[in-house]
């Protein structure tokens, strides 16, 4: 689907949708203990779909060896890798998009340490065998999502074990997140200053009620979208939560400031274009660093990142983990390539609110992936949004 948004203030409030990180913890915390339904505020994207269409397989025993559709979701895929070693002996996962392309090193080299058979072909992973107790090793530096994967299903084992973090973790608070859930679901996970982490064996989940609180990196394109100067309130947000991305809120008070400013992504990086939309619009050259990991996500997020702003007329220059952003008073009118990436479209669309003509986006689909209601909120507020 390709629009075209015309330039106009937006006014008004809106809810950030459910949180999509806590949204994929808390159902599969909740379909290990038996509790899915009483899971409240759900997020409705392609992404929680896909991780209750694979926690349905592993849990259909009559079906043969599960088949795990994640869709494009990196969360889905890396999260049930080890559940369905714990569960039904392995899985064969497949996905669309750039997913099966995403780095699982880390895994495969427990898999080598542990006589896990694994085989990788194009577009799908077959993984085959058990985990036993011990210490498992991750590096930090590549997705905190495989920490993630191991303490849903270390628990589970009939012994003791601890994952050991072999360089400084990135995305710490996405682990953080993690162990909140468990907790929540009576699982006991001792974090030792994000260095390692033990496991007791022999847990079992427990039902409990869970809410879904509202998502703080969606969240991050409408304080985007005020300081570009529209009138956008938005409520419905814990400024207590264990997402790490309310940096947002601190870092939009930041950049509202002129002056040349510098901002760590390590433990933000789904942040990136919400920021660089802010980056835009203020004055002053904006650097964003240790942002490499950004290039295996939907798309390079660092390359497409900097394609959308130049489209618009953005001074920008990338380099292999950072991207420097210089702004501008002045967004022409253009089209724009979503880059099959709803981070992209969707910080696409709050710049053209301040551009100088009509924008058009290609492939504004993709922002079912995570924010299905972007485009209806985008209306709520004023904005001007027809299909082509």
């Amino acid at each position: 689907m390709d629009i075209r948004v015309r330039p106009g203030a937006l006014s008004g409030t809106v809810t950030p949708p459910p949180s999509k990180s806590l949204s994929h913890r808390a159902l599969i915390a909740g379909y290990l203990a038996k509790s899915e339904d009483r899971i409240k505020n759900l997020a409705a994207s392609q992404d929680i779909e896909a991780t209750k269409r694979c926690m349905d397989a592993l849990f259909d025993i009559g079906s043969g060896f599960p088949l795990l559709d994640c869709g494009e979701s990196g969360s889905t895929l890396r999260f049930l890798i080890p559940l369905s070693l714990v569960l039904r002996g392995g899985a064969k996962f497949t996905g669309r998009g750039r997913l099966m392309d995403r780095p699982q090193e880390p895994y495969f080299d427990i898999f080598r340490k542990n006589g896990v058979h694994f085989e990788k072909s194009v577009g799908e992973l077959a993984v085959m065998g058990s985990l036993t107790p011990g210490a498992f090793e991750l590096p930090g530096d590549v997705s905190s999502q495989f920490v993630t994967g191991l303490l849903y299903a270390l628990p589970l084992l009939p012994g003791d074990s601890e994952v050991v973090i072999t360089s400084p973790l990135e995305s710490r608070e996405y682990v953080t997140m993690t162990v909140d859930v468990l907790k929540k679901y009576g699982i006991y996970v001792e974090n030792h200053d994000f260095q390692r982490f033990s496991v007791p064996g022999n847990q079992k989940y427990t039902p409990c009620d869970y809410t879904v609180e509202a998502d703080w990196s969606q969240a991050g394109f409408w304080y985007a979208a005020r300081l570009l100067g529209n009138n956008v309130k938005v409520c419905g947000l814990d400024l207590s939560s264990p997402q790490g991305d309310r940096a947002i809120a601190e870092l939009a008070e930041r950049l509202a400031d002129p002056g040349d400013v510098t901002v760590d992504l390590a433990q933000i990086p789904d942040l990136l274009p919400p920021l660089a939309v802010m980056a835009a619009g203020r004055s002053g050259e904006t650097r964003f660093v240790n942002a490499g990991r950004l290039r295996m996500k939907e798309s390079d997020r660092i390359a497409s990142t900097s394609a959308m702003l130049r489209a618009f007329g953005v001074k920008c220059a990338e380099g292999p983990d950072f991207l420097t952003v210089t702004g501008t008073d002045s967004l022409k009118p253009c089209s724009v390539d979503g880059a099959n990436d709803h981070r992209i479209v969707m910080a696409a669309a709050i710049l053209a609110t301040r551009a100088s003509g009509p924008v058009t986006i290609l492939g504004a689909q993709a922002v079912n992936k995570s924010y299905p209601t972007f485009f209806d909120d985008f209306k709520m507020l004023g904005g001007e949004v027809s299909v082509l």
